[in-house]
């Protein structure tokens, strides 16, 4: 990744370099959650809506092919709530599953049945749609930016996870950190998010960034590689301060995708020395990484560890809730509830023996609850983004190295984690997660200019 995460100078950039940094600042300082109450909402979607206003009045018109697929899965993603807010005729809402409820509203307080849209919970639906400013902003500003304008994401990525590892290293230090702009929970580890499953996520991205910056293509390592190889022992032992369950496999996939991608630097790396220096480095660095996480545990700093032997499956609510989350789909089904209505309709259906003071936000899985809110049409959209990444990876992780695929393997390994993520909660909600998702993707669909 020689030409894609070299040192840059503030006084050499143009305006689109700019504009990434500062939109990239303000994601990490106000798009770290996902609540629609949250004030960084309006921050962030201000910001995305004024760079989409001066995109299109001012910007660059490059060509069409640049955001080709990413910008179509992406118009796609935006088509999809926008017509599910479309009213319709009391015939035709009224033969949708699931809305026998609505329905009966009406005749109790005999009303006429009156026109609504396919979301039972627009208001919802429609802070979804809003939501989506912020990776269309994002796939704007790449799109106009040329690629010398790009070359630094990788390092400003790494920069902002380890600006969001020391805030985490900080709360688990005892330091009072509140965040006004984003609904942090106190006494939580979360960094700049507020969510520790999230900021788990964001610390694995670092892992996986750090053998690859350090060990670019046509670069020697140089004094990178033991920077890189402390910082990653650091993330890893964040990780395990989160106490988040899912930031164990995170964190495990996200080193060993690293070292796939770092794998022809290293050998470059050791390509004159004695055949026994890799062996020794390899035992060393294991011996020091195990000792680490012994060491956090031994004194009691592995939470994440703590609470994966400690959880207790019959009070777990992502395993009790889900048969009640298997119902409400097979109720929806193939329509859908409306995108973002996931916590209303649930109330719906929660059984008693589910209520608690707390209440069950989302389903913690979010392909899951992507296809109970926009039924076939959201689980078609996934199908082909997942197809899509599939096929494109494979393309890319096969041949010869060069520095552009690896860039887009980068982007592939990344898209791995949220994917994998994304199983056990909602990452890609938050804004920050969103345009990590966009920046990947770009990063992916540009193989393509190898062929």
């Amino acid at each position: 990744m020689s030409s894609s995460i070299r040192s840059f100078h503030l006084a050499r950039l143009g305006i689109y370099p700019v504009a990434l940094i500062v939109f990239l600042g303000v994601l990490w300082l106000a798009g770290g959650a996902s609540r629609p109450d949250a004030s960084g909402q309006l921050v962030v979607r201000g910001v995305s809506a004024a760079i989409l206003i001066w995109a299109a009045l001012a910007g660059r018109r490059p060509a069409w092919s640049a955001i080709w697929p990413v910008g179509v899965l992406l118009g796609c993603a935006i088509a999809l709530p926008a017509i599910q807010l479309i009213p319709l005729p009391p015939a035709w809402w009224q033969e949708l599953p699931g809305r026998t409820l609505m329905s009966q509203a009406a005749d109790i307080t005999a009303l006429p049945q009156p026109w609504r849209p396919l979301a039972i919970v627009p208001g919802a639906t429609a802070n979804a749609l809003a939501s989506l400013l912020v990776p269309a902003a994002m796939i704007a500003l790449m799109w106009q930016a040329g690629p010398g304008d790009r070359r630094w994401l990788p390092t400003a990525i790494l920069g902002l996870v380890v600006g969001s590892m020391i805030l985490g290293l900080l709360q688990f230090a005892g330091a009072g950190f509140n965040n006004p702009l984003i609904n942090d929970s106190p006494g939580q580890v979360s960094g700049s998010f507020a969510n520790r499953n999230h900021l788990a996520l964001f610390l694995a991205i670092g892992c996986l960034l750090c053998p690859a910056w350090a060990f670019p293509v046509e670069r020697r390592a140089s004094w990178r590689a033991p920077l890189a190889l402390g910082l990653t022992l650091v993330l890893v032992l964040t990780i395990l301060a989160t106490g988040s369950r899912a930031g164990l496999l995170l964190g495990v996939l996200a080193i060993v995708i690293g070292l796939l991608l770092a794998s022809d630097g290293i050998r470059r790396e050791l390509r004159h020395r004695p055949r026994w220096v890799l062996p020794v480095i390899i035992a060393s660095v294991t011996v020091i990484a195990v000792g680490a996480v012994l060491l956090a545990v031994t004194a009691d700093r592995a939470v994440a560890i703590d609470r994966a032997f400690s959880v207790d499956m019959g009070r777990d609510m992502r395993s009790r809730g889900f048969p009640t989350m298997l119902a409400i789909l097979s109720a929806y089904f193939p329509a859908g509830a409306g995108l973002g209505s996931f916590d209303p309709i649930f109330r719906i259906h929660e059984p008693f023996a589910l209520l608690k003071p707390t209440y069950f936000n989302h389903a913690h899985d979010d392909w899951l609850e992507v296809v109970l809110d926009a039924g076939v049409a959201g689980g078609m959209l996934l199908l082909t983004a997942v197809v899509w990444w599939v096929r494109t990876s494979l393309r890319v992780w096969s041949g010869p190295t060069s520095d552009r695929k690896h860039v887009a393997r980068t982007g592939s390994g990344i898209l791995l984690l949220v994917m994998v993520a994304s199983i056990f909660d909602y990452p890609a909600r938050t804004p920050m997660i969103m345009a990590v998702v966009v920046i990947a993707a770009m990063w992916l669909s540009e193989e393509r200019a190898e062929r």
